[in-house]
């Protein structure tokens, strides 16, 4: 399978899957976290939103019109405390999958080829970084919140699970 082929595979189910495993579950569930300075599933899908407006393919357009001539604009990763504010969770679910599409859209339509992959782009932390690294980092982006989100999930039941902790990574 091509690597974008492959990272699409992934960047398109994404929405369905958080949508099948989230969607009109108890609040406590989806808003539970893991203490201070942690996240919910619900903070966690205003964050892929606010992503995929700010981040993935802003940054893809960037380094394929002007390589490292124009640096990446800085990523707030907690926008999605203001701009999900006073928002469902299931018009969040909504928005998410409506904006991926636009994103896969957008990818699909740039036409990639290979040699394209390699441009370089300049990231205001990271420095020197390429179109495929990007690609890739967006997918693996999506996979680390899935694991976020069930990992959080999973910890609502810490107590609950009593000495099957110890044989539970997520309790870790």
């Amino acid at each position: 399978m091509h690597f974008l082929d492959e990272c699409l595979a992934i960047l398109t189910r994404t929405p369905a899957t958080l949508d099948t495993f989230l969607r009109d579950l108890p609040a406590h569930l989806t808003n539970h976290n893991e203490g201070p300075g942690t996240w919910s599933p619900y903070d966690v899908i205003g964050h892929l939103i606010h992503a995929e407006n700010a981040d993935w393919i802003p940054r893809l357009t960037l380094i394929l019109e002007s390589g490292t001539n124009r640096p990446f604009q800085p990523f707030d990763r907690e926008a999605q405390f203001q701009q999900s504010a006073g928002k469902s969770l299931p018009e969040l679910l909504d928005e998410f999958a409506d904006a991926r599409r636009k994103s896969v859209a957008q990818l699909r339509g740039m036409n990639l080829q290979p040699e394209q992959l390699e441009l370089k782009g300049m990231h205001p932390a990271l420095g020197l970084v390429t179109a495929r690294q990007l690609i890739a980092t967006w997918t693996a982006h999506d996979l680390g919140h899935i694991l976020q989100i069930s990992r959080v999930m999973a910890k609502r039941y810490k107590h609950e699970v009593g000495p099957w902790a110890e044989y539970l990574s997520a309790m870790k």
